[in-house]
């Protein structure tokens, strides 16, 4: 989730107690997120493993899921409106 180089818009921010979230989520599913995402069996070399009917193996790789899909929604909701918001600010050069 963290781009090292910082090219990827950030994903966190703060929310109104001052409390670091991802985007979508309240600070506790911030949190049952980070915990699920640090669990050993939840990946196969980072990504959720998966069962013979297309479906997260596990409980906590279902919640996991759950929680990334919400995050992500408004993750990519708010990177469209940042362009939206950057274009109608943008000069109009004829």
């Amino acid at each position: 989730m963290t781009d090292l180089g910082n090219n990827a818009p950030r994903r966190y921010f703060i929310d109104g107690n001052g409390r670091r979230v991802l985007i979508g989520l309240t600070f506790e599913e911030t949190f049952e997120f980070e915990r699920l995402d640090h669990q050993s069996n939840l990946h196969d070399a980072g990504h959720v493993v998966w069962d013979a009917g297309s479906r997260a193996a596990s409980g906590p790789a279902r919640r996991w899921l759950e929680l990334y899909r919400k995050h992500d929604r408004a993750w990519l909701q708010w990177i469209e409106n940042t362009r939206t918001e950057r274009r109608k600010d943008l000069p109009f050069l004829n």
